[in-house]
């Protein structure tokens, strides 16, 4: 990585939702912030700022992240998948994991919400056989106040049994 100045903005390219967008960032500049105020991705929320509650979570090169504890200009090159890209075609329909929350209240405020579901993406994909018990210990690394999280794993559970379908006739 080149040497950055502090006081100047740099130039940041990456792939965000499957598209190559580029802006400018302070070297100190949250991958949060960058998202939602240099490239209008507001689906990511920013809750405690240091990591702890997982509403701020990415993909980042398909691996769960929190973008308030990364920085724009360590993104730049990588391939991020924000609450917005989550939808198969952009947004006019609900993707699997979103489609489970509605049925399942799992939504409560939204405010956490899109971080849960990038996690849960991530997770799923990664281990698609995962236990009712390691779904909910993946999940203790988000807080949501709203309520308890049983909406939340009946929809996650939901949502795994879907995608397993799916796979089985692709």
């Amino acid at each position: 990585m080149p040497k950055l100045i502090a006081s100047m903005r740099h130039a940041v390219s990456l792939t965000l939702n499957g598209r190559k967008v580029e802006g400018q960032a302070e070297p100190r500049m949250l991958l949060s912030d960058f998202l939602r105020h240099q490239l209008g991705a507001t689906g990511t929320h920013v809750g405690c700022e240091h990591g702890v509650c997982g509403a701020c979570t990415v993909l980042i090169d398909g691996l769960p992240a929190r973008s308030c504890l990364a920085l724009a200009v360590q993104s730049d090159g990588a391939d991020v998948k924000t609450i917005e890209g989550l939808s198969p075609d952009g947004g006019h329909t609900l993707g699997v994991l979103q489609e489970a929350f509605r049925e399942h209240h799992g939504l409560q405020c939204g405010f956490c919400t899109p971080g849960i579901l990038m996690s849960l993406d991530g997770f799923l994909r990664a281990q698609p056989d995962a236990s009712e018990r390691e779904l909910k210990e993946m999940l203790s690394g988000h807080l949501c106040r709203c309520t308890g999280y049983a909406t939340i794993i009946k929809a996650a559970l939901h949502a795994q049994q879907r995608l397993k379908e799916e796979r089985a006739y692709a």
